[in-house]
């Protein structure tokens, strides 16, 4: 079985947002133009508590971009974001543009990671330490897909992490390429992400391909 897989398609994740993608909101309609094609479609959500050790705000005298150690891992800082049950963390919806609106009528299985205050989860399988699990693989393994089909936000980070994993849990990727928007923190980010996926298995697709 194939599915279709969102991830992170979250109000503070696009422009005008706390963590704001640059064109973060210009993968809103081919999200909604793709779930028209699939069977089962999952989203992702990031879903932190207040208190996230993510959060710059949380460590005195640091930055959003700062990286720290934190608990054994390498933990680059944020601006707070995708705070439990706040409109950022809501699935797109920016204010007055209802054609931009994630049409999440189509989304049958929402995975929420992110939720323990000391690691992050850039992935929707596994925390960034691969100590424990959103339960998404075993979801998937009981709807018997075999193929994802991913897209979302932001490309250097969630959408990376995540394919990567599938990919190593033998999953059938496909990176819907137009369908992805990244951070860039460095200029090249997410030109590397994509190399990086593909090298390790993913195969590049547009939505057009798809569709």
């Amino acid at each position: 079985m194939k599915a279709l897989l969102l991830v992170d398609l979250q109000n503070d994740f696009l422009p005008g947002g706390a963590l704001p993608v640059p064109q973060g909101d210009e993968v809103i309609p081919v999200a909604n133009r793709l779930m028209e094609k699939f069977e089962l479609v999952i989203a992702t959500k990031d879903w932190h508590p207040a208190n996230h050790q993510s959060f710059a705000a949380m460590h005195a005298m640091r930055k959003p971009g700062d990286v720290i150690q934190l608990h054994g891992l390498s933990q680059v800082l944020w601006p707070i974001h995708c705070v439990q049950g706040s409109h950022g963390a809501a699935f797109a919806c920016p204010e007055g543009r209802q054609a931009e609106r994630l049409n999440t009528n189509k989304i049958q299985q929402i995975t929420y990671k992110g939720t323990h205050p000391e690691v992050d989860s850039y992935s929707g399988f596994f925390d960034n330490g691969q100590r424990t699990n959103t339960g998404l693989d075993d979801y998937l393994r009981v709807k018997k897909v075999e193929e994802l089909y991913i897209m979302g936000l932001a490309t250097d980070y969630c959408v990376k992490y995540t394919t990567l994993d599938a990919l190593k849990l033998s999953y059938r990727c496909f990176l819907i390429t137009d369908g992805c928007r990244g951070v860039n923190l460095q200029a090249d980010d997410s030109e590397k992400a994509i190399r990086e996926m593909q090298q390790k298995g993913a195969t590049l697709i547009t939505s057009d391909q798809v569709v």
